[in-house]
C-alpha cells in the first residue's frame, strides 16, 4: 500500500487568483509547522510542486528520515491563465458567464489561456500514477495546492468535480489517501494537527 499525505502549502495572503504565479508562502507560524511535522511519518518520501510556496513548505517539514524527490511541474496548482493575479470581482466582471461556469460546473470549462478542471486532474493523476509505480508501498508526503489535492480527493471518492470542490483544504492541512491494488481510499481530509 502507498500512503499519500497531501499537504497544502503555507498561506500566501494573496487576495487574487494564484495558480502558476510563483508567490511565496508565509511560514512564520513555527508552532503550527512543528505540529504538522510531528504528525507526518518520520520515514517518507517528500515531493512538492515546483512553485516556491510548495518547495519552501516542504523544506520546513523535512526531517532526517525523509528522502526528497525532485520538484514536479505536473503537481502545480490549477492554471488560471489570464485570470492569474486578478481579483475574483474583476474576473466576474470581464468573464461573467465563463467564470460562473468554471466554478459551478467544473469539468471541461477553462479560463482564457488556462486549463480546465479535467485537464488539471489528468495532469496530476499521471504524476501520481508515475510516483505510485516508482515507489510502491511508500509513504509519500506531497506538498502541493488546493486544486491539486482536490483532484485526488475526487479520484479517491469517485465523485464529481463539483462534489470534490465542496471540501475545504486549509493551508498546512493534511489529506491522507491510501492506494493499494488499483483502489483508492480516503482516510482523512483537511486535518489540521
Amino acid at each position: 500500500m502507498t500512503t499519500w499525505h497531501w499537504v497544502r502549502h503555507g498561506p500566501t495572503h494573496e487576495k487574487t487568483f494564484v495558480g502558476w504565479r510563483d508567490v511565496p508562502a508565509d511560514l512564520s507560524d513555527r508552532a503550527r509547522i512543528a505540529r504538522l511535522s510531528a504528525f507526518l511519518p518520520e520515514r517518507a518520501l517528500v515531493v512538492s510542486s515546483d512553485l516556491i510556496r510548495s518547495i519552501t513548505t516542504a523544506d520546513a517539514l523535512e526531517m532526517p528520515g525523509h528522502r526528497r524527490l525532485p520538484h514536479r511541474h505536473d503537481l502545480r496548482e490549477l492554471n488560471f491563465g489570464d485570470w492569474d493575479g486578478k481579483h475574483f470581482t474583476e474576473v466576474a466582471a470581464t468573464d461573467p458567464d465563463l467564470s460562473r461556469a468554471y466554478w459551478e460546473t467544473p469539468g471541461d470549462v477553462a479560463p482564457p489561456g488556462g486549463e480546465s478542471w479535467n485537464a488539471a486532474a489528468d495532469r496530476v493523476g499521471k504524476a501520481v500514477d508515475a510516483l505510485n509505480a516508482s515507489h510502491p508501498d511508500a509513504h509519500i508526503i506531497a506538498v502541493a495546492h488546493f486544486g491539486v489535492i482536490l483532484t485526488q480527493v475526487q479520484r479517491a471518492m469517485g465523485v464529481t468535480a463539483n462534489a470534490a470542490m465542496a471540501h475545504k483544504i486549509d493551508n498546512l492541512s493534511v489529506t491522507e489517501l491510501h492506494y493499494e491494488a488499483e483502489t483508492w481510499q480516503l482516510r482523512r481530509i483537511n486535518h489540521c494537527p
